[in-house]
């Protein structure tokens, strides 16, 4: 099934002590209830339900993914994370970018409880994977908000276009056409993305 044919309707079981407003602690209680949903919230409490991706994108992610956990694992100096896990943001959103890594000290630093929710920290990489239907901008508002929230390093793959934004603090955004790889500069130390399965559609 493409993903223009995925349905755009989901049921959300909501449980009776959540209301209108949406907190980080009635997320929780949500995203608990309906773990088979892929779930965000904004800063502002805006809920935000997300479809499963097409297969065509749940394999390139999974390469991505791939990847890095292959060269973590090797370097030994952070932890990885897919999009399936869901971190507290600074400015209160709750945030599920497609990959992301953790320094180890940085991770270590939290207690097991704040290790076993949507962690409370923004991690030092993210990486956010373009499916067919998404709008870039949100997608470039999320690499912002990330980037705003203490993220020192973001990709966003843009496969319709064949193109990379690099986002940096304090830095413009570097648009690359269609590269080869992608460097993991002084966050990833010694990790380079191939990006050739990336490309090959």
């Amino acid at each position: 099934m493409s993903e223009s044919n995925l349905s755009p309707t989901l049921a959300v079981n909501i449980p009776p002590t959540l209301t209108l407003t949406v907190s980080h602690e009635q997320f929780v209680e949500l995203a608990l209830a309906n773990r088979d949903l892929q779930l965000e919230r904004t800063a502002r409490g805006e809920l935000i339900v997300m479809p499963p991706t097409g297969s065509d994108t749940g394999r390139t992610n999974s390469d991505i993914n791939g990847q890095l956990w292959f060269w973590n694992r090797q370097a030994k100096l952070g932890v990885v994370f897919d999009s399936s896990s869901g971190f507290h943001l600074p400015n209160g959103s709750d945030r599920s970018p497609d990959a992301a890594w953790i320094r180890q000290d940085r991770w270590d630093a939290l207690s097991i409880e704040q290790q076993e929710t949507f962690a409370p920290i923004c991690p030092d990489f993210v990486l956010e994977l373009r499916s067919k239907n998404d709008s870039i901008e949100k997608l470039r508002a999320k690499m912002r908000e990330y980037i705003d929230n203490g993220a020192s390093l973001g990709w966003l793959i843009d496969r319709k276009n064949q193109q990379v934004e690099v986002y940096r603090p304090g830095q413009d955004v570097e648009v690359l056409n269609r590269p080869v790889n992608l460097s993991g500069e002084d966050v990833l130390l010694g990790f380079e993305l191939d990006l050739t399965e990336v490309w090959s559609l």
